[in-house]
């Protein structure tokens, strides 16, 4: 895909006329609209499965992203008749059901985007808790994994398996797969109660609250994403950083390798990275959308 003006694609056969390609949305590295829109084509099969049937709500950059942004939830009213909506309350947000989709949200310098925990088979319950772990400096995306790994060994006890990524930004997020029709009324309060749990063990590394004062040089295991009114970054979304980052999956030793090297960077990875790793191991967390799994009772054994 070439950066030139008005330029029209065929993707997937859905035809669209794309604008502004040649465009920097990141001055740092000149990266333009139409590598964006060219990653987004080519991660597609990577990332759609994560964005199939669940609302999203699109983090807008026209002016690149040193430039003003805005959230937009409701779908565009200008979005092409094959791009089909959800509504949730007064929303109607946006499906992402094919590779034309991503595209086309690319073109709107839809830089970010964030997916509902849930699908619209069962708005009510997630398919999966995420803990996403947010460092107050000068704690980093090292304090991240190391919080990480501690999630990681709270759960395997109570029978559940996780797995991670990057947020793209600063931390890390650990997903635990469950697709098993648990409601956020339940999802909830076991994600508090895991964050919890870990700020008595570990008070001077981790935070279960919002208390900015608290932040600095803590982890904040930010347990609230599991509502249905909030949405999550996407694995393969890209962020709004000075550098073209992305929410990449990792795996679990490339986590301990990082934090045991003491290298932040291990945990970094800007588009071509990703289109690199893609190729290379493929959806490293494929199995997040299919792993069933059941939530224990915190009322009883094995308990917390």
């Amino acid at each position: 895909m070439s950066a030139a003006q008005g330029q029209q694609v065929d993707i997937g056969g859905r035809k669209l006329r794309l604008s502004n390609l040649g465009k920097v949305l990141w001055p740092a590295t000149g990266t333009t609209k139409g590598d964006m829109a060219r990653y987004y084509a080519e991660v597609a099969p990577l990332m759609l499965p994560h964005l199939e049937g669940r609302p999203v709500t699109l983090n807008r950059f026209p002016d690149g992203v040193d430039g003003t942004s805005f959230f937009e939830k409701n779908c565009p009213s200008h979005r092409p008749p094959w791009v089909p909506t959800a509504r949730m309350g007064d929303v109607g947000y946006c499906l992402v059901q094919e590779p034309a989709t991503l595209v086309w949200l690319a073109n709107l310098a839809a830089i970010e985007i964030h997916p509902s925990l849930a699908t619209v088979q069962d708005l009510g319950s997630p398919t999966a808790i995420v803990f996403d772990l947010d460092p107050g400096p000068p704690a980093d995306v090292l304090a991240c994994a190391r919080v990480a790994l501690l999630v990681r060994d709270l759960l395997g006890p109570l029978g559940l398996e996780a797995w991670v990524k990057t947020s793209g930004s600063k931390g890390l997020q650990v997903y635990a797969p469950l697709n098993s029709g648990v409601s956020y009324e339940r999802a909830k309060p076991f994600a508090q109660a895991v964050a919890v749990v870990l700020e008595r063990r570990y008070p001077q590394l981790v935070l279960s609250r919002q208390d900015r004062p608290a932040r600095a040089g803590k982890v904040l295991v930010d347990w609230s994403q599991n509502t249905a009114s909030k949405t999550t970054v996407a694995a393969y979304s890209l962020r709004a950083r000075p550098r073209p980052t992305v929410s990449a999956p990792v795996t679990w030793d490339e986590v301990e390798a990082a934090l045991h090297a003491g290298q932040p960077g291990r945990l970094v990875f800007e588009w071509h990275d990703v289109l690199e790793r893609a190729q290379r191991y493929g959806d490293l967390m494929a199995e997040v959308l299919t792993r069933k799994q059941q939530l224990p009772d915190l009322a009883g054994p094995p308990g917390l």
